[in-house]
């Protein structure tokens, strides 16, 4: 039986200790990137050049490590639990995950049926309930799989070092929603035109709603140089917050992205109840150019070259990911913290 990988990161801090003086170890050979007339330059000089346009690359990195490391986890707890009960692991996943699986029933087969069976009128119906049956088993049985892991997990103290790469984001004065003191925010750089920023916003209510006052959102923006309404947008939104409604007209502006001209930005504000005149006023102004630039910069700082972008307690998240990706890294995050999940 495959054993599959299951998020089983425990809560961890780690001080690195060393009895190598901090002037010593920068100037050590293995710290030295090149020199100059002997002068060395550090690793450590050219790291803080480099700031976080390497997030993105170390991000990717520390999820494969972190990727092979949980399924070495996942092995040697079953394995040594299979021995403690003089099992094979095929034995002992049988009965902890396979036996416990409560069997699919007919109601929900018949349920599931009528909601797929018109994308699916190439297949008989008794072939794509058998399909639906299977796929439904198996879903039970990776929800019971990540729930013993994680028993087998907290009975052995698994503790993982694997700290994941970060940068030190500023929320750069961005409208916002969740307490300033949650364990967790998530910066987002988007970008009112873009459709893929449209498209994640199902997964980040999801969050706000499961999370609670365990998660603050952030919003700033980052107009790309192929949307030309963005930047306009961009104002509009900031203008609707110095009114109070920035999110209504987030909410707005991403609903229908094909109303994103100055004409139709002041009608928007208008049916929010905004202050028309004010409204109009700062639109045209440019009151807020020089905001938006602002965080498009401090973006590029980052390393963001795309929309949406995300930094959840600074690791970075790139692109429209589902709910579960997002969830993960907060859970992740929160046991860090050592706060208690959401339920």
């Amino acid at each position: 039986m495959k054993l599959l990988p299951t998020v089983l990161f425990a809560p961890l801090w780690v001080a690195a200790s060393s009895s190598v003086g901090a002037a010593d170890a920068a100037e050590a050979p293995g710290n030295i990137a090149a020199t100059i007339g002997g002068a060395p330059v550090t690793f450590g000089e050219l790291d803080e050049a480099l700031g976080n346009r390497l997030l993105a690359l170390r991000t990717e990195e520390w999820n494969v490590k972190a990727r092979i490391l949980q399924d070495l986890i996942v092995e040697r707890l079953v394995a040594q639990e299979a021995a403690a009960r003089k099992e094979t692991t095929d034995e002992l996943l049988k009965a902890e995950v396979s036996a416990k699986v409560a069997p699919v029933a007919d109601t929900e087969v018949n349920t599931t049926y009528e909601g797929v069976k018109e994308r699916f009128k190439d297949k008989p119906e008794a072939q794509l309930k058998q399909l639906i049956a299977d796929n439904l088993r198996q879903q039970r049985e990776q929800v019971r799989r990540g729930e013993y892991l994680r028993e087998l997990s907290d009975r052995a103290g698994v503790r993982v070092l694997l700290e994941p790469p970060r940068a030190s984001v500023s929320d750069g004065g961005g409208a916002s929603k969740g307490p300033k003191d949650a364990p967790v925010t998530i910066v987002e750089f988007s970008d009112f035109q873009c459709p893929y920023c449209a498209r994640v916003g199902p997964a980040l209510k999801k969050l706000q709603e499961t999370y609670g006052d365990k998660l603050r959102v952030v919003f700033r923006h980052y107009p790309l140089p192929i949307h030309p309404s963005a930047p306009k947008a961009a104002e509009a939104a900031a203008c609707a917050q110095d009114q109070g409604k920035f999110w209504e007209m987030h909410d707005k502006l991403f609903g229908n992205q094909q109303k994103l001209q100055v004409a139709d930005l002041k009608a928007t504000a208008a049916e929010l109840g905004l202050d028309a005149q004010a409204f109009g006023e700062c639109l045209d102004s440019a009151k807020h150019e020089a905001a938006w630039h602002a965080d498009q910069e401090q973006g590029n700082a980052y390393g963001v070259s795309g929309t949406p972008a995300f930094f959840i307690n600074g690791r970075f998240l790139s692109g429209a990911q589902p709910y579960e990706n997002f969830a993960q890294v907060v859970d992740d995050e929160l046991q860090r913290k050592g706060v208690a999940k959401a339920k």
